[in-house]
């Protein structure tokens, strides 16, 4: 079966390099700049949700405890 690239590389050639193609790619203060507008639409708009200091609470109590294995949060493994 004959194949268009010989050594069966899908990204081009590039072997070995990581991509740099996308989001991830770009230079990390383009990055923030593009996050800020997304967050700052976001609270424009009404979609963006602020925790209470007990939904953070609560959420950090959960984080720590999954973080650590403790309680019982994903059943049987």
């Amino acid at each position: 079966m004959a194949r268009g690239n010989q050594n069966g590389n899908r990204n081009g050639g590039n072997q070995g390099s990581s991509s740099t193609r996308g989001f991830a790619g770009m230079d990390p203060q383009k990055q923030q700049e593009i996050a800020s507008k997304g967050g700052k639409a976001a609270h424009e708009s009404g979609n963006a949700h602020e925790f209470t200091s007990e939904e953070a609470r609560e959420a950090g109590r959960k984080g720590g405890a999954a973080s650590r294995g403790g309680g019982n949060q994903g059943g049987n493994r």
